[in-house]
């Protein structure tokens, strides 16, 4: 792959497995030094060795993204060891309480924007003011295909990513004559190591999804990483405010049966 983001360095929150992990790797592969940062030092630091195994250069700083002073720490190291931060992907969120509204606990509804929402607020806020200092940069955010329209028994997921989709379009009209872009990624259905075993044991429900897939195709961690290595870069220097639904065209329209 051509070094798209040689000599840039930058973060990724929940990297520790999933897109997060992909979208590490993606960044380095791509010539980027990577701050990785998980909940668990353990998956995080897997990151870490995955990337240095594959010749890129990667460290790990463990963050609590619903905790602001964990935040800014993250932020400062990242700078501290890198010496800037040129892009950051913020991809932390939960989904908790998977019940109808009139059935959910109020303290799953606040877990859930407190990680999901409050923590891209937290990291947005912290990551603007680096690069701010050093001419700019590219922050990329993870919404969701439930960003984009609605899903049943998920209200608190569902409500945080489209409070993030319309949290990245306000930053991009307050930071974008500061030389920041901020965009997201939407990701659909997702072939992670949890649909894998869920495809596995519910095998019906599984291609039952794939058939609502305009391109028949489940999206990989790996696909939904590109998409944010490619906002990071140049390439997308253009691209501000957006939201790119990574779902293999799911959320353009329903299929005809």
């Amino acid at each position: 792959m051509t070094k798209l983001l040689e000599g840039k360095a930058g973060l990724v929150t929940a990297a520790g497995s999933g897109i997060g992990r992909a979208s590490a790797i993606s960044l380095a592969e791509a010539g980027a030094k990577v701050m990785v940062s998980d909940v668990s030092e353990e998956s995080g630091q897997e990151t870490v060795q995955m990337i240095k195994d594959n010749g890129g250069e990667a460290q790990f700083f463990k963050c609590d993204v619903s905790d602001e002073e964990q935040v800014e720490a993250l932020v400062d190291e990242t700078v501290a060891v890198f010496g800037k931060l040129d892009f950051a992907h913020n991809n932390a969120g939960i989904n908790a309480g998977q019940v109808k509204i009139g059935e959910m606990d109020a303290k799953d509804w606040d877990k859930t924007l407190k990680v999901t929402l409050y923590g891209t607020f937290y990291s947005i806020k912290h990551e603007v003011n680096a690069m701010l200092k050093t001419g700019g940069g590219s922050i990329v955010n993870s919404a969701s295909a439930a960003g984009i329209e609605g899903s049943p028994n998920m209200a608190p997921y569902t409500a945080s990513k489209h409070a993030i989709v319309g949290l990245t379009k306000s930053v991009a009209l307050e930071y974008g004559k500061q030389g920041i872009r901020i965009n997201s990624i939407a990701p659909g259905a997702t072939f992670t190591p949890a649909i894998e075993g869920w495809a596995k044991d519910h095998p019906e429900q599984y291609e039952g999804t794939l058939k609502s897939i305009p391109t028949g195709k489940m999206a990989t961690a790996e696909d939904q990483g590109n998409v944010v290595m490619f906002l990071c870069s140049d390439l997308a220097k253009q691209n501000s405010g957006v939201t790119i639904p990574v779902d293999g065209g799911y959320t353009a329209g329903k299929l005809e049966e």
